[in-house]
């Protein structure tokens, strides 16, 4: 096991690397950052200043190995808007976004949980036929298109909730439940789908024939294997909404990390567009390298592969 953790920690900070290496050259092609930071009219030699000042006047190769040298001392360089740590303007935004990403997230384990687990056990009938109804708009659903429906019925028709911002709860639930209704219906449809297979295995069967109770049989041997592809999603889901849900963020003009590095794109912020990237590329990677290890505990034939 210690080896196997040790390749994909290695295999985690390949792929850090080469996301890193490729939004680096990607944001050069956003064009000069100079012309933004500057008023207007300004003449060749202050461009000139600026550009030698943030180091922008040197061949790529050199700003890239650059880069890569304060990355690795944990420094992305100067904002070019917010005039600090381009990694301390990420950080404190990622509590707002923890916040609205947990939210949603157990908000649709849920939700989808309950609704594949229904549908799976009501197999050919009107629940199962309602519930994959639902959980196909759901997932064919914009979220941007979502947000600004709740928005207008709930805040502005019915004027129960603030239409965006960030403060209370009461700011949390219409961007966490339009983050939550594509997570449940993606583990919905994914649940059911994972459960009717599990229910053909032989061990189903055996554990129904030795007169074990539904219940038991139901959570220990059927949705206990039937979690393991249901919770490489989650990792996956994780560590998308860490990242930053960019969309749902900007709709209720909620202040996570999607948000500002939408902002950093507009306004060509190199160092807090790539430590932003660098932060997203960690978390994701993190959260599937924990799926991965917990496969052993929800599957004991993965540990016997492995070892």
């Amino acid at each position: 096991m210690i080896r196997y953790v040790a390749i994909k920690l290695l295999e985690a900070l390949i792929a850090v690397w080469g996301v890193i290496t490729i939004v680096f050259f990607v944001t050069r092609l956003l064009g000069d950052p100079v012309t933004l930071l500057l008023p207007i009219g300004a003449t060749e030699e202050q461009m000139a200043q600026l550009r030698q000042g943030l180091g922008l006047d040197l061949p790529l190769w050199q700003q890239y190995f650059a880069f890569i040298g304060q990355v690795a001392r944990g420094d992305f360089g100067e904002s070019f808007v917010f005039n600090r740590p381009a990694l301390e303007v990420i950080l404190e935004r990622m509590p707002a976004t923890i916040e609205l990403s947990l939210f949603a997230l157990v908000l649709g384990v849920l939700f989808g949980g309950g609704a594949g687990i229904l549908a799976a056990l009501r197999r050919g009938t009107v629940a199962e036929m309602a519930v994959m109804t639902l959980a196909l708009l759901g997932q064919a659903t914009p979220v941007f298109w979502l947000g600004i429906m709740l928005i207008l019925f709930f805040s502005v028709d019915l004027g129960w909730l603030p239409t965006g911002g960030y403060g209370t709860f009461a700011h949390l639930v219409l961007p966490g439940v339009a983050l939550a209704v594509f997570i449940s219906s993606s583990i919905a449809r994914l649940l059911r789908s994972s459960m009717l297979d599990t229910m053909k295995e032989d061990y189903v069967r055996t554990a129904n024939a030795k007169g074990l109770m539904p219940r038991t049989v139901l959570f220990w041997h059927t949705l206990r294997n039937a979690l393991i592809p249901v919770v490489t999603m989650i990792g996956i889901l994780i560590g998308e909404l860490l990242g930053g849900a960019v969309v749902t963020e900007t709709v209720f003009a909620w202040p996570g990390v999607g948000r500002v590095i939408y902002q950093a794109i507009e306004a060509k912020d190199f160092p807090v567009i790539q430590a932003g990237v660098a932060l997203v590329a960690a978390i994701f990677v993190v959260a599937n390298l924990l799926v991965d290890l917990l496969y052993a505990v929800l599957d004991p034939r993965t540990k016997t592969r492995r070892s």
